[in-house]
């Protein structure tokens, strides 16, 4: 079982700023958009959504894994962060679009978008975890 000082650290991504302001952003827009249908500028409904939708994911899994395998200064390897902008760039910007042409259209620029996510959590989230000073 993990202890609770290492659960706490291993959640500790949840709390970092650029997590919480990701997070409610894209919160913010599915309930723009999907919720109250809203219409938004393109900009953000286009690529906004998207860069923003990296750090949130990439930070759950982050997550996830230090709690399954109980290590809160685990940070997710490169070639992981280059297979999830791969699996999110293929599915949703050449597969959807060719499996249901009528809900999801290919947007290159979307991307780029998938890009800059992925470099800011490598960037800012993807670190080990730091146990808090003692007094």
């Amino acid at each position: 079982m993990v202890s609770h000082h290492a659960g706490r650290l291993a959640l500790a991504p949840l709390h970092r700023p650029l997590f919480v302001t990701c997070a409610g952003l894209y919160a913010g827009y599915q309930l723009l958009t999907r919720g109250l249908h809203l219409p938004l500028p393109s900009w953000v409904t286009s690529w906004l959504a998207d860069a923003l939708a990296m750090p949130v994911v990439l930070t759950l899994a982050l997550v996830v894994q230090r709690l399954v395998r109980r290590r809160p200064q685990l940070v997710l390897p490169a070639s992981w962060l280059w297979a999830a902008w791969l699996y999110v760039s293929v599915w949703f910007e050449l597969l959807a679009p060719w499996l249901r042409p009528a809900r999801y259209t290919a947007d290159w620029l979307d991307v780029l978008a998938y890009a800059l996510g992925t470099w800011a959590f490598q960037r800012w989230l993807n670190r080990p975890a730091t146990a808090p000073a003692q007094p």
